[in-house]
C-alpha cells in the first residue's frame, strides 16, 4: 500500500500551505548598504559638552601643546630635582671659595655664584620654592574669590553689596606695596609668608569675575526650570550654577599662577621675600646683581627659567581662554 499525501494538510511540503509557512518563518529585513558606517547612528552619539568640546580644541593648538609639555617639565624638575642634578646646594661642602664666579664649563654647566657654588643645581632646586608660592597662592586666591563671588552673585542683597565694598577695599591698595608691607611686618621670609601677602590682595580679582559669571548664569533658562522643580538654593549654586560659571575662572587662575611666580621672584628680589637658606630664583638674581659684570651666568640662567616658566603660564591661559570662550574660535 503507498503513502499517500492528504491535499491540503499542513504536513505536506508541496501544498500552499506549507510553502507560505516556509517563507514567513522569519520577517523580511531591509538590505544593508555595506558602505554604512558599523557602530550606532547619530541618534546614539553622545552631545558633546564645553569642556569637551575645549579638549578637542586644545589638542589641536601648537601654544597650548608647547606651553604644556614646558610646564610639564618645570613641575618634573620642582618634585625631583635629582633626576636633573646629582649636586645638592644646601650642602654647604658643595660650595668652594676656590671656585668663585667661574664661566660655564662640563663641570658646571652654569657656571658658579659667588659663593663658588654650582649654578645650575641651584637653578633646578630654586624652581621648587617659585613655583610652590605661585601655586599655593593661586589655589588660595581661586577657592575664596570663587567662593565669596559665588555666594554674592547668587544671594544678591546686602551680602552681595558687602563682599563687593571689601573687595573694593582691597582693589584700592596697590599690589607691591601692599604685598611689600604685610611682608615687612612679618619679617619672616618663608614662602608661606610670601602666598598668604600675595593672595590677601589678588583674590579680589578672582571675586569680581565670577560674582559676573553667576549673574549672568543665574538667568538663564535651566537654573529658572531647576528653580521651579523645586531646587534647593545649594543645589542651585553647585550643580547648575557653578559649572557654567568656572570656566573664566580656570582661565584667569592659569594666567595668575605665572604673575605670582613673578611676584614672589620680585618681592625676593627686593630683599622681603624669600630668604636664605632657601633658594629661590629672584634671590639668586638679587645675590647675583653685584657681581654682574664680573659673571653674568649666575644672574642670566635663572631670570631666563623665571622668563620661560611665566610665559609659559601666561601661553597655557591664553590657549585656555581661546578654547572656552566660543566667540574666539
Amino acid at each position: 500500500m503507498s503513502d499517500t499525501t492528504i491535499p491540503g494538510t499542513s504536513g505536506s511540503p508541496g501544498t500552499p500551505r506549507a510553502r507560505h509557512a516556509r517563507h514567513a518563518k522569519s520577517p523580511a529585513q531591509p538590505a544593508r548598504d555595506p558602505r554604512s558606517p558599523k557602530g550606532p547612528g547619530p541618534q546614539d552619539a553622545k552631545p558633546a559638552g564645553l569642556w569637551s568640546d575645549a579638549w578637542h580644541d586644545l589638542r589641536r593648538r601648537p601654544l597650548f601643546i608647547a606651553s604644556a609639555v614646558l610646564i610639564c617639565v618645570i613641575l618634573l624638575m620642582a618634585a625631583v630635582p635629582q633626576l636633573f642634578t646629582s649636586v645638592d646646594p644646601y650642602d654647604a661642602a658643595g660650595c668652594r671659595l676656590g671656585d668663585a664666579r667661574q664661566a660655564p664649563s662640563s663641570g658646571h654647566w652654569f657656571g658658579t655664584d659667588s659663593q663658588g657654588c654650582d649654578t645650575f643645581a641651584r637653578t633646578v632646586y630654586g624652581t621648587r620654592v617659585s613655583l610652590l608660592v605661585g601655586l599655593s597662592a593661586t589655589l588660595v586666591t581661586t577657592l575664596v574669590g570663587g567662593l565669596l563671588g559665588l555666594v554674592a552673585g547668587f544671594r544678591g542683597g546686602w551680602p552681595d553689596a558687602l563682599l563687593s565694598r571689601v573687595a573694593e577695599i582691597f582693589f584700592a591698595v596697590p599690589s607691591v606695596l601692599g604685598a611689600l608691607l604685610i611682608l615687612a611686618v612679618f619679617r619672616t621670609g618663608t614662602m608661606w609668608t610670601v602666598m598668604l601677602a600675595l593672595a590677601m590682595l589678588a583674590w579680589p580679582m578672582t571675586f569680581r569675575i565670577m560674582r559676573a559669571a553667576v549673574i549672568t548664569a543665574k538667568g538663564q533658562d535651566y537654573v529658572i526650570a531647576a528653580r521651579a522643580l523645586g531646587a534647593s538654593g545649594g543645589r542651585l549654586m553647585f550643580r547648575h550654577i557653578l559649572p557654567n560659571s568656572i570656566a573664566s575662572v580656570i582661565v584667569v587662575a592659569t594666567v595668575n599662577l605665572g604673575v605670582f611666580i613673578a611676584a614672589e621672584a620680585g618681592l625676593s628680589f627686593l630683599g622681603v621675600g624669600v630668604q636664605s637658606p632657601s633658594i629661590s630664583w629672584g634671590l639668586m638674581i638679587a645675590d647675583a646683581r653685584p657681581r654682574f659684570l664680573e659673571a653674568a651666568s649666575p644672574l642670566l640662567f635663572p631670570a631666563a627659567f623665571l622668563s620661560l616658566t611665566v610665559l609659559a603660564f601666561i601661553m597655557l591661559g591664553d590657549a585656555v581662554r581661546d578654547a572656552l570662550d566660543p566667540k574666539l574660535r
